[in-house]
């Protein structure tokens, strides 16, 4: 078949991240998380820095445009003011995002990954979710805090991301229906997270 790509969405504190590793390891894929703004630092000469800071700084600016020219893998040039803007920084990272569906077997976390492929049909989009309580007990442990601390944290980082993805889709991060699966990693624990998750890549992809 076609290449595949898996991304992976999910609540701070559910354990997306290690699901998604796990998954990438389990049908031996590679996976990118913050490797892809080494990608897109390479790329674009850009340093490393300020995509991270990026992420960090969004603006709910230009809805949709930029979605619209990312999907197409354009860029800002380097003798424009906006060359370094957060708007082109996103497409440099779109373009990557492009590039490795393409070309390979991956998957990929976070990033507005699920809608930047949303017209290959080669994509299994996945969100990652767990109650509150969980969250917060995960969030305490990973960081050394408090569990008013941990709640501030995962209030912040899924307002960010949230924030993040509605400015550069003009949509709900935590809606269902931008998904194929949807798993609460509490109810299900990481490892059936993994084997659901390859189960339902196989029948879905065929492979």
């Amino acid at each position: 078949m076609e290449r595949f790509v898996i991304t992976i969405a999910r609540e701070n504190g559910s354990g997306g991240r290690m699901i998604g590793e796990s998954l990438a390891k389990y049908l031996n894929v590679p996976f990118y998380n913050r490797a892809l703004l080494r990608l897109a630092s390479d790329e674009s000469g850009i340093s490393e820095q300020l995509f991270a800071k990026a992420d960090e700084d969004v603006r709910r600016t230009h809805l949709f445009r930029v979605a619209r020219d990312a999907l197409r893998g354009e860029v800002i040039p380097p003798d424009s003011d906006d060359f370094v803007s957060n708007e082109n920084l996103f497409r440099y990272q779109a373009r990557i995002i492009l590039e490795l569906a393409r070309t390979e077997n991956c998957v990929i976390i976070g990033r507005c990954a699920d809608y930047i492929l949303k017209d290959n049909p080669n994509v299994v989009r996945i969100f990652i979710h767990a109650p509150m309580p969980d969250r917060i007990q995960t969030i305490m442990k990973r960081h050394n805090l408090s569990e008013e601390a941990a709640r501030k944290e995962i209030a912040r980082v899924d307002k960010r991301r949230a924030n993040y993805y509605r400015t550069f889709t003009g949509s709900d991060w935590r809606d269902a229906g931008h998904y194929d699966l949807c798993l609460d990693s509490t109810a299900l624990g990481s490892e059936r997270c993994v084997e659901l998750a390859a189960k339902f890549v196989k029948l879905r992809l065929e492979i």
